[in-house]
């Protein structure tokens, strides 16, 4: 198969865990191309060898696919000597069925990269790569923690204490009080002292909703499932401190995040490790929203426009902006209004997608002009004097600066 060529001197790179197979084709005297086949290993002497030998060669261009986590450790290391690089995604270079090995897939990897038809994926700057291992894992103890939350709600249910029946959050301070206190062996009576005032059910309502038959191995799960609960929420506020002090640096596009509705400042944080802070890399905010995998599927036949199902993409950032525009939707700004429009016609789970997609692409331009975010549907200037007002006037009364009356 005959390419125009892009790139003369073109290496590609088939990422396996223990083994990285290189095809290197480039020109030789007479214009002929000359491909050159080495196999290297996966440690680091290996790697350095790798970089060595691409050098040796004065490569236009290093090809290589996302395979796994496989391929960022061989990135890392050619990028710190220097050397262009670019990651494919592994859909968009099919090999030729039939003809499947680790040569064929470095020479076809460094054919196409040859002719220029590779456009190479997103990749984040290494400092927020390292941060990314930390949000991430983050997520990962979060779901565990509500995995292990559920558990207790279920063993409480077992044993006929129906507290979260009357209660919002059965992890909050007064029913984990609560809660404590039966585990510890102690009666309705004794948990209910501990309810504090803040509860709307009364205290008819509680005493009824505590009164069980735990037993010593309900006890005995109960408290080993609250010592789990309270470990992983200290590792987890562990892992939010470390994230937002390698952050640092990226304090004001973090201010510039927390502006939009729904969005706190560890959302903030895990979605800027994902997506960074040059949006220069997605082009426009359709690309963006592309890459996320948030945008509705493009798939055209005869005229007709078949399946419109979201493509996979990055769910680390789906998932952060689907828990924002969840707390996005109960407040009052515009993307309120959106999400109800569209539930009404679309569904509940569509909408938020929906309103997804539109907070990403608020915060590509908020990140592209570095501004912070504003509502057209919010008098913000009310606002302030609504929140002020009272500290206002109570100042004035208290220096008799009011302005007399006539």
């Amino acid at each position: 198969m005959d390419f125009e060529v892009i790139f003369p001197n073109v290496v590609g790179l088939d990422v396996h865990s223990d083994q990285i197979t290189a095809c290197a084709i480039s020109v030789k005297a007479d214009g002929q191309p000359e491909s050159k086949f080495k196999v290297f290993g996966a440690t680091k002497r290996e790697r350095r060898k790798l970089s060595a030998w691409v050098r040796q060669l004065k490569a236009d261009l290093v090809v290589m696919e996302s395979t796994g986590v496989y391929w960022k450790s061989v990135y890392r290391a050619l990028e710190r000597a220097g050397i262009k690089l670019s990651v494919v995604n592994a859909r968009h270079i099919k090999n030729v069925p039939g003809r499947k090995t680790d040569m064929t897939d470095s020479l076809w990897l460094a054919m196409l990269g040859r002719a220029g038809l590779l456009r190479g994926s997103f990749v984040v700057s290494a400092d927020l790569d390292a941060l990314r291992l930390i949000s991430r894992q983050r997520q990962k103890l979060t779901g565990l923690l509500t995995s292990e939350k559920n558990r207790f709600h279920k063993v409480l249910a077992d044993s006929g204490v129906r507290l979260s029946c009357v209660v919002s959050d059965l992890h909050g301070q007064a029913a984990r009080r609560m809660s404590n206190s039966l585990i510890e062996g102690g009666g309705a009576e004794d948990a209910l002292a501990l309810s504090g005032q803040r509860l709307k059910a009364s205290q008819d309502q509680l005493k009824e909703a505590l009164e069980g038959e735990l037993t010593e191995a309900h006890r005995f799960v109960l408290r080993e499932i609250m010592d789990h609960i309270l470990e992983l929420e200290e590792r987890i506020h562990r892992f939010d401190e470390e994230l937002l002090r390698g952050l640092a640096p990226y304090n004001w596009a973090l201010a510039l995040l927390q502006t939009i509705p729904g969005i706190d400042v560890i959302s903030a944080a895990m979605l800027l490790v994902e997506i960074g802070v040059d949006m220069d890399a997605f082009g426009d905010s359709a690309h963006l929203a592309s890459w996320a995998g948030l945008c509705p599927g493009n798939h055209e036949s005869a005229g007709k426009r078949k399946s419109g199902r979201t493509r996979k993409g990055n769910r680390w950032v789906r998932r952060v902006l689907c828990e924002a525009a969840n707390a996005a939707r109960r407040t009052s700004c515009m993307l309120r209004d959106k999400f109800q429009t569209l539930a009404i016609r679309r569904g509940r789970k569509r909408a938020i997608m929906a309103l997804s997609h539109k907070m990403l692409k608020i915060i590509f331009v908020m990140l592209k002009r570095k501004e912070p975010y504003r509502d057209t549907t919010v008098n913000y200037e009310e606002l302030m004097v609504k929140r002020n007002a009272p500290r206002w006037i109570s100042a004035l009364l208290r220096y008799n600066l009011l302005p007399k009356t006539a």
